[in-house]
């Protein structure tokens, strides 16, 4: 099943149930939550969010012409619009949460100020799945032992990870420190199992980058503090 989505290009990835604060500045996009904000009520109030894979997010020519350099990477994410705050200066504050992937196909820059494209939604796991919670229970516990390697004291770790294996694998994408590129690869699998098995191998892969790092403790006050005059 295909539809057409308007679609906002970012330097970062949305995941299904995610929230993304966006401030609205440019007039293309500006465009579009007037769109969407003047939607009948009960129509979905959604756009696409696509990680940018080359070209800059922000326009740096007259009109969409800029839009045109920007590439795309080949899935996305709709983000629902949930709260908007209109600024003195006519820009937005909205506060969006992410809902469906989908794969990029046609990307129109004409036919609207800012860009469309032609989307296939992606399957999402409509049932139970032995495998993903077996997997989600060990990436629990590898992301608390990488939470705690990132943090100052383990007893911050006090959160309360989702226990459905999709909501997890995609909360620990998100929240993980990986990469834009690792990211991306995780959105673009469609198991839930599939992408909790890759997010156990990166956490491993993470895990042991910080603990070579760590290897001989720095205090933060000495990071902080400039270097000792030369005598």
């Amino acid at each position: 099943m295909t539809a057409r989505l308007p679609v906002f290009p970012l330097a970062t990835v949305l995941f299904p149930g995610l929230v993304l604060p966006l401030h609205i500045f440019e007039e293309r996009y500006r465009a579009l939550v007037r769109h969407l904000v003047a939607l009948p009520e009960g129509a979905s109030r959604e756009f696409g969010v696509v990680a940018i894979r080359s070209g800059w997010e922000v326009a740096t020519g007259v009109g969409q012409a800029a839009s045109a350099e920007v590439t795309l990477h080949e899935v996305g994410c709709t983000a629902e619009l949930r709260q908007v705050t209109e600024l003195d200066d006519g820009g937005f504050d909205i506060v969006t949460v992410g809902r469906r992937r989908f794969r990029v196909g046609d990307v129109d820059h004409d036919s609207a100020p800012y860009l469309t494209a032609e989307v296939q939604w992606l399957p999402e796991p409509d049932g139970p799945d032995e495998t993903a919670d077996l997997l989600a229970a060990r990436v629990i516990s590898v992301f608390r032992q990488y939470l705690g390697l990132i943090r100052a004291e383990a007893g911050q770790l006090t959160e309360q990870l989702p226990e459905d294996p999709t909501v997890l694998s995609h909360l620990v994408a998100a929240t993980a420190a990986l990469t834009l590129t690792d990211r991306q690869r995780l959105l673009a699998i469609d198991g839930t199992a599939a992408r909790l098995r890759a997010e156990l191998h990166l956490l491993n892969r993470e895990a042991a980058l910080l603990r070579q790092v760590r290897a001989v403790p720095v205090p933060l006050a000495e990071l902080a503090s400039p270097p000792p005059a030369p005598n």
